[in-house]
Formats: structure tokens, C-alpha cells, sequence
């Protein structure tokens, strides 16, 4: 999952140096540079500037006519930093041996390392333009918000691994009986995942908010892992504010709330600003945490309010559900917009994003480079390729487990997730 690039070319005689065959060793060094760039055009939209190198190692002699690639990839971003590895390998030259003739040539394999080196690069913070996978890039001037978790690199995976919204006549892979979940949420700790978001489905699959279903699924997870499990109180459309409730009668580590009215697909979610006080007072009273479910602009504003108003403790865990049909879309420019809401409170909340369908990787992945935390799993992302569906959640977990290290951000274990987020 790291960033990685690699260029080819052939050595021409202009290249030699020394004897009129002889690369120099800067010649290396002018490809790691332009390796460089590539990468930290890709990472942040701007050239930046080569700081310095802290190693580099001359192994073996180039020549003109042979052919080079030179491969480099980020090994770590920091605020502005970004530390990266360069190889470069002949994988083609001439034999140059006596009675052979001039133009006789060969293929090494494996390739020849001539010259590696570690080296960072500087990206100016106001020069910085994450891109969104597949989207553009953010607008030159644009502010980032690398900085918006308080400077720290942890970060917290999510999965929601059942879901509400499919029965099991409509997939067989997403678990459904306490056991079922119990191993996927420890596959899924495994994986990188701190947090389960969960729902909890009778036998054959439908949506339920029974108070014994969620205790006996929550003592099956609780006899496999160390996860925090994170209770929905969103339930089912249709489902009275009670039967919502009702898991928070176990007094779970977290809970989630909608904080307003969500027009999802063809159906129409109704949260009162009275209902959404009311299940924010049943939080506090069983002592969980509260994850503020934003999936419209104005949700982000009732959030807010609640915790001014003292119904909600600090800090907050923000989760931004983005690409809802009816709902915010799946945009840099709107999770940016977010983001820089959220951190104009002047408190340092923490946020995240989940996504659905085949938004969820790039949205997730722009979240961890832009400072946020990350959900995945199939209730979000059943649209996937047999092979993934057939493993379940935890791939898509390691997947992004995989890309928070590439970037820098360390994916945390179940006890610094509570302490990130204010757990007891």
C-alpha cells in the first residue's frame, strides 16, 4: 500500500563520465530526484523541494548503454516531511568481455542494485493539495488539515461488519448470529480494527434492537477480543425511539447518534431535535460514549450544540456518513468543508468518515491523510468483488490498517482507542 514509482531509461554515452563509459554516481542521484518529485506530486500536488539525503551506498558500476530503472517510495509523512527509499538496479547492459562482440548484450536477473539511498523531501504545509483517489486535486491555497487530530499520527479503524440494511436471503457474507459475529469482530481485531460498530439480526436475518440479542452478541465478542463495541441506536426505519434504546440498557463503551433527519435512499430516517436530546440523555445516564452520526450539514451544527449545551461530553467523536443516496455526497470539497467546521469549535474533537458503496476506500483514505479516523466494513460496502465479500470485513480493515502505515498513521490498539476517545 506504500506510494511507490518507478522510471526506465537507458544510459547514453552523454551520461558517462569518467573513461567515456563510466556513470557517475550523481547520475543516480538526478534519477532518485526525479523520482521524488513524481511521488510528491502524487502525494500532495507540488513538486516540494529535496532536503536532504541521510544515506546513499555506491554497490556497483554503471556504464553507458546499460538500462536502469530507479524505484523510490514514502516510507513516512510528517506534517510537511516526507521520508522516502530509493533503489536503483541495471536490469540490462552490454557484456563487455574480450572476443565477444561489441553489440553482444544481456538481461540480469535478478537486476543489479547500483546505488540505494534514504532520503526526505519537503512539502510546504500551505502548498499541500490531498488528492481524493480517481478526483481532483484541492485548490491551490486550499488549508490543510493534517493538523486537525492535534498532531498525532494514531489512528482508529472502525468496522461495521453487519449492518441494517440486507438480510441474510440477500448476502451470505455478512454474519448474523452472535458466534458469526463474535469471530468476524476478531478477524476483524486481528486486522487493525480498535472499534466494532455494531448491529445484531435474528436467525434469518432481520433487523432487530432486542436487548437479548445484543448481550448475548456482545459476551460472544467480549469472550474473543478486546474490541470496543460500539452499539447503533439508529435501529431500523420505523422503529420507535424505546426499541432503539434498548442495547443501551448494557451499558456499552460507545453508542452511536443521529444527529437529525436523513433522508436515506426511498425512506425518510425521523429524528427530532426532542428525540435526538432524549437518546443523548439515555447515553450519558448508562455512561457511554457518544459517536455523533453526521450525515447532513446541519447534523454537524446539532452535534455541536449538544455539546455546548453539556448533553454530550468533550471531545467529541464525530463520525461523517458520506454518499447516502438523498444524503451529503461522497466529495473532497464537502469532507474538507467538514472537517475545517469541526475544527473551527476550537476543541479538538475527533472525527471520521464513513462511506458507502464503492466510495468507502477513497473517502476513508482521504480521511486518514487529512487527519480523520476510518470505518469500513460490508454494511457500508457490500458491492465488492466475490473474492473480498467471501472473507468478510476484516480484508477491508487490513486494507486500510495497511494504507494509515503508509501514510503515516499508526493503527491503534483497543485500550488507546479508549483513551483517545474518553472512555472509562
Amino acid at each position: 500500500m506504500n506510494i511507490s514509482t518507478t522510471i526506465r531509461l537507458r544510459m547514453s554515452s552523454h551520461d558517462a563520465h569518467y573513461a567515456g563509459e563510466l556513470v557517475d554516481g550523481a547520475r543516480m542521484l538526478a534519477l532518485f530526484g526525479d523520482v521524488a518529485t513524481e511521488l510528491l506530486i502524487r502525494l500532495d500536488g507540488d513538486e516540494g523541494l529535496f532536503r536532504a539525503y541521510e544515506n546513499v551506498e555506491f554497490l556497483a558500476p554503471v556504464y553507458a548503454g546499460d538500462y536502469v530503472e530507479a524505484f523510490g517510495e514514502i516510507v513516512h509523512v510528517g506534517r510537511s516531511s516526507r521520508k522516502m527509499r530509493f533503489e536503483a538496479r541495471k536490469i540490462a547492459g552490454n557484456i563487455r568481455k574480450p572476443g565477444v562482440p561489441a553489440s553482444a548484450a544481456e538481461h540480469y536477473e535478478p537486476p543489479i542494485v547500483v546505488t540505494r539511498a534514504t532520503g526526505t523531501c519537503v512539502v510546504p504545509v500551505e502548498l499541500q493539495r490531498p488528492r481524493l483517489p480517481g478526483g481532483p486535486l484541492a485548490l491551490p491555497g486550499t488549508e490543510p488539515l493534517r493538523q486537525l487530530v492535534a498532531g498525532s499520527s494514531d489512528l482508529i479503524v472502525t468496522a461495521a461488519i453487519v449492518g441494517a440494511e440486507v438480510t441474510r436471503a440477500q448476502t451470505r457474507w455478512v454474519p448474523f448470529t452472535p458466534e458469526e459475529i463474535a469471530d468476524e469482530a476478531a478477524r476483524c481485531r486481528e486486522a487493525g480494527a480498535a472499534v466494532i460498530h455494531l448491529h445484531v439480526r435474528t436467525d434469518d436475518g432481520a433487523p432487530t434492537q432486542s436487548k437479548d440479542r445484543f448481550q448475548a452478541t456482545i459476551e460472544a465478542i467480549r469472550r474473543k477480543s478486546d474490541v470496543i463495541v460500539q452499539v447503533t441506536t439508529g435501529g431500523a426505519v420505523g422503529m420507535s425511539i424505546d426499541e432503539r434504546c434498548q442495547p443501551l440498557t448494557l451499558s456499552p463503551e460507545m453508542a452511536t447518534l443521529n444527529c437529525g433527519t436523513i433522508n436515506f435512499g426511498d425512506d425518510v430516517f425521523v429524528n427530532t431535535r426532542r428525540e435526538i436530546r432524549d437518546i443523548a440523555a439515555r447515553i450519558r445516564e448508562h455512561r457511554s460514549v457518544a459517536e455523533c452520526e453526521v450525515y447532513e450539514v446541519g447534523h454537524l451544527d446539532e452535534a455541536l450544540a449538544l455539546h455546548q449545551a453539556g448533553q454530550l461530553g468533550a471531545p467529541l467523536h464525530v463520525q461523517f456518513v458520506l454518499g447516502v443516496p438523498g444524503a451529503l455526497g461522497a466529495r473532497e470539497s464537502t469532507l474538507r468543508f467538514l472537517a475545517s467546521e469541526l475544527a473551527a469549535s476550537g476543541v479538538a474533537h475527533t472525527w471520521g468518515v464513513a462511506a458507502v458503496g464503492r466510495h468507502q476506500r477513497p473517502m476513508t483514505e482521504l480521511a486518514m491523510r487529512l487527519g480523520g479516523h476510518a470505518r469500513v466494513g460490508l454494511e457500508d460496502n457490500v458491492y465488492l468483488d466475490k473474492g473480498v465479500l467471501a472473507e468478510g470485513s476484516a480484508p477491508l480493515v487490513a486494507r486500510a490498517a495497511a494504507y494509515g502505515k503508509s501514510i503515516g498513521r499508526t493503527p491503534v490498539d483497543p485500550a488507546r482507542a479508549r483513551s483517545i476517545l474518553g472512555i472509562a
